[in-house]
């Protein structure tokens, strides 16, 4: 047996364990024909560090998979890296300009290599950090989005989707990034609210007299104007659908519209249609019989004007940035005399979440994939249970998506990626196909051209449930871990990552990618603020590691993940749990003083004691809780109940219970529990449990095998009810008796007697009453020893019968009526459906007690009811910060249930 540090250290004991575990290979053991269980890591970005949605994603993964290796499944916790297209390209150009160099100094294939060398070199850091976390991933079958096989998986889904009719080439809107000078997804676009106008202007009829009124916050774009809608029920405008207005600067006719899109109660009720810069103008813009192809776009790929079509844009604004453009165009409007007025607004407003430059809705030829028919087997798979959502709620918004899906746009203007396998011959015409070579046979003897675009990464990370098994290959891996059994995901990323892995495993695998999708909430800031940089709220998990451990931050995270709610982390939950882990290890160097070492045997010990039959019993519940929390992933479940077993039944209770009194049977007794406690909290805190595992070690001939290959508990042990009830009474007499001292300053080393009450009134005596039961007697008589010394007992006296028990010497007297003094004074406690007498004698002042708790009680009250009125005030909840309110709100809470206590307090005074 190894001797515990008098102090629980986490920093060494990780490095080591985990370096342990990886070695020798345990992540993945050899389970022969074991059943297979299998769940994929979201690839973070290889440019990626470590954040607190990471740390709380593959907390939570990493339970499930230890969790299913207990239980003896083959557990394949699939890992790697996605290469990011637009975020890697991004950091490599930014080392090149602080080299007073850039991309365009290269050639594509010279770049490209650039970023192979910065991969090898700075990339994958986070794998690193994801080690001092715990995660207990396959790492010895770690992938990268860029790696050959996975390459070769990408370019056959892409020509699959092309020979399906599924991936076409179209001209659309897309969210164009002018400093990347690329399309980029709706999860890179980040709106913020900015500080701008609502200009509104004039558009002259083209006939006679009058005009119509519109508004817009970007009035630069008016002039790739080609239409003006109204509501076809607007009685205001119905003459003047199929007419024209002049646009004002540039003399161009512009058809009046009618569409539903234009508001009759918003402004005007008009609104200008700019089908090429605007994505609902885009619509609108269809409905009207405009083509993508004829739909006016006024920028170039930097967001500068650009002269697309004759007389689109006055000549000396050609070149111009879209910001000066504007300002121009507001001073023409002025001058033309159409600027009605200008209103000061905030906008909310698109940047691209790494570039921070504004988006442009912009016109151009992109590759897309038909998501509306991959999101039919999707959408089937949901409703027949094939995929099921946890929790629930999320199923209305996963409807809601896959049932008004747009086109997906899979191209980006990046040099680093899966470059599209598409060529072009000299006329435009398009070749797809997996190699150079085949598109060529293909063309004859047509020159070609690859297309220079690449592919969305969220294209490529779609395939990662089966491409990373070896598909498009009919591996024998493939075959046994597909379909995955679970995905945990943030919400964030449903539709981006989840849905796409869903339509792409029904297509190319034909079964849904994964049985059940956990959405988790979002990680905040203690007040419930969201988390950014430039709050200065963010939390730094190894940050968090170094102070109190992995073990500490990995509890935390689950015991606060409630299936549809956000965390609130605060620091001092991870404190919390850090002496959670404290008071393990000190519980084992309890055990280990006592002669307790490690359990013989995986069943529960015989046991003749209550006190034992009852930790067994305890055992057994605490496992049925766990086991139905893991069924139903309540994390939060999961954590309590192991919690409250581990600290609160057996640490403050059983352990102080058997204090003193080791026999064989209790040594074998603790030693089981602990192992079930260490085997049970192992998926949530590994790395002390492991620690404690080996020092506490198997007995025998053989070195001590580890935790992490352990067998889930499954004790067989029957529940004693008997004993469970006699023990619950115990601890609840024990507790109470304690608290009513503590109320009223008894002083903790003063030892009182107890009398037993059927009934107890002051101002009459005590009410004759049926005797309390001789199971009462019972177990008074069969707990004297820790009665005497958990709460301070000297007799205990059954006052209806006169039984008496000397509870240090265990002796038993019949008392007469006139020996029980019923007039002294003391305080009442009830305990479970009993209420007991302490006769307080020259141990407290009782008046002085009753004005201390009465005036401590009407302080409390009146604060409580301040803070009532303020909560109940709008200007208060409606106006002040959520923290603010929030703070106010746990204030009361706490002078509430303080002012509980001390009226209970006084009341037992009384």
């Amino acid at each position: 047996m190894t001797s515990l540090a008098k102090t629980f250290e986490p920093g060494p004991i990780e490095q080591r364990w985990y370096e342990h575990w990886e070695t020798r290979g345990l992540f993945r053991p050899d389970r022969g024909d074991a059943e297979p269980w299998t769940i994929v890591m979201p690839p973070p970005n290889v440019t990626g560090s470590l954040h607190i949605g990471h740390a709380l994603d593959n907390t939570l993964q990493d339970i499930l998979t230890r969790h299913a290796r207990m239980r003896g499944r083959d557990a394949r916790w699939v890992v790697g890296m996605d290469h990011a297209g637009i975020a890697t390209q991004m950091v490599v150009e930014r080392q090149l300009e602080e080299r007073q160099d850039k991309r365009t100094n290269y050639t594509r294939d010279e770049f490209v290599s650039k970023v192979w060398e910065w991969k090898e070199e700075s990339g994958g850091q986070i794998t690193r950090q994801l080690r001092r976390l715990g995660a207990s991933c396959d790492w010895a079958h770690e992938r990268f989005t860029m790696d050959d096989g996975f390459r070769r998986a990408v370019t056959h889904a892409f020509v699959e989707l092309y020979r399906r009719g599924l991936a076409y080439r179209d001209k659309r809107l897309v969210n164009w990034d002018p400093k990347f000078q690329s399309a980029i997804s709706d999860l890179e676009v980040e709106t913020r609210e900015v500080h701008g106008h609502f200009w509104h202007l004039k558009y002259p009829l083209a006939e006679g007299d009058g005009h119509v009124s519109v508004a817009t916050t970007r009035p630069e774009t008016m002039l790739a104007d080609m239409a003006v809608a109204v509501h076809p029920d607007d009685e205001r405008y119905r003459a003047l659908v199929g007419k024209a207005i002049r646009h004002p600067i540039t003399g161009r006719l512009i058809p009046i519209i009618a569409d539903e899109h234009a508001d009759p109660e918003l402004g005007s009720g008009a609104v200008k249609i700019t089908p090429g810069h605007d994505f609902n103008d885009f619509e609108v813009g269809k409905r009207a019989g405009f083509k993508p192809a004829e739909m006016l776009n006024m920028f170039d790929a930097e967001a500068r004007l650009v002269q697309t079509a004759d007389g689109l844009i006055p000549g000396d604004l050609i070149g111009l940035d879209r910001f000066e453009a504007r300002k121009r165009v507001v001073a023409m409007l002025e001058s033309e005399g159409v600027l009605e007025k200008v209103e000061e607004r905030v906008i909310p407003t698109p940047f691209g979440d790494r570039s921070g430059a504004v988006i442009e809705p912009w016109l151009t030829d992109q590759w897309y994939v038909d998501a509306a028919k991959l999101a039919a087997p999707v959408l089937e798979a949901t409703r027949s249970g094939a995929i099921k959502i946890v929790p629930k709620t999320w199923e209305k918004t996963w409807f809601n998506w896959l049932e008004n899906i747009q086109p997906w746009c899979v191209s980006r203007q990046l040099w680093w990626g899966h470059r599209i396998p598409a060529w072009f011959d000299e006329d435009g015409k398009v070749f797809v196909a997996e190699t150079e070579e085949e598109a060529q046979r293909e063309a004859d003897d047509k020159t070609l051209q690859q297309d220079d675009d690449v592919l969305d990464t969220w294209f490529s990370s779609a395939l990662w449930p089966f491409a990373t098994l070896g598909w498009p290959d009919e591996t024998d891996e493939l075959k046994r871990h597909y379909p995955n059994d679970v995905l945990i995901s943030g919400f964030d990323i449903l539709f981006f990552w989840d849905a796409r892995m869903a339509m792409q495993g029904l297509e190319f695998m034909n079964e849904v990618p994964w049985r059940t999708l956990y959405l988790h909430g979002l990680v905040r800031d203690a007040v419930g603020q969201k988390m950014s940089k430039s709050k200065g709220n963010t939390v730094d998990p190894l940050g968090l590691i170094d102070r109190y451990g992995a073990d500490a931050l990995r509890f935390t995270l689950a015991a606060m993940e409630s299936q549809g709610r956000d965390i609130k982390l605060e620091e001092k939950r991870v404190e919390g749990y850090r002496n959670f882990a404290t008071k393990l290890w000190n519980a084992a160097r309890f055990l280990q003083m006592n002669g307790v070492g490690a359990s013989q045997s995986i069943a529960a010990p015989q046991a003749r004691l209550p006190v034992n039959r009852w930790i067994i019993g305890e055992v057994v519940e605490t496992l049925a809780k766990l086991d139905r929390a893991f069924d139903e992933l309540r994390f939060d479940d999961m954590a309590d109940s192991i919690y409250h077993f581990t600290w609160g039944t057996f640490c403050d209770w059983y352990v102080e219970l058997v204090k003193g009194a080791f026999d064989d049977e209790t040594r074998a007794v603790a030693a089981w529990a602990f192992d079930q406690i260490l085997v049970m909290l192992h998926p949530f805190m590994p790395f002390v449990t492991e620690e404690l595992w080996h020092a506490m070690p198997r007995d025998g001939d053989s070195r001590p095998y580890e935790l992490i290959l352990a067998k889930w508990p499954a004790p067989e042990a029957v529940i004693d009810r008997d004993a469970m009830s006699e023990i619950d009474w115990l601890i609840t007499l024990v507790s109470e008796t304690r608290s009513a001292r503590m109320s009223i300053n008894v002083p903790p080393a003063a030892r009182t007697d107890l009398w037993v009450l059927a009934e107890y009134q002051a101002s009459e005596g005590p009410r004759h009453t049926a005797p309390p039961t001789a199971e009462l007697v019972g177990r008074v008589e069969r707990n004297r020893a820790t009665l005497a010394r958990m709460a301070r007992l000297n007799y205990v006296t059954f006052f209806n019968t006169g039984v008496q028990f000397d509870l240090r010497s265990g002796e038993r007297f019949d008392r007469t009526t006139s020996e029980r003094p019923i007039a002294d004074p003391g305080i009442q406690v009830v305990a479970a459906g009993n209420t007991y007498f302490l006769p307080l004698q020259g141990l407290v002042d009782f008046d002085a007690e009753r004005t201390r708790l009465a005036d401590s009680l009407a302080a409390t009250e009146k604060e409580r009811d301040s803070l009532a009125a303020r909560l109940d005030n709008p200007a208060f909840t409606e106006r002040a910060k959520p923290e603010a309110v929030e703070k106010a709100r746990s204030d009361h809470a706490e002078r509430a249930a303080e002012a509980e206590r001390l009226a209970a307090a006084l009341a037992r005074l009384g």
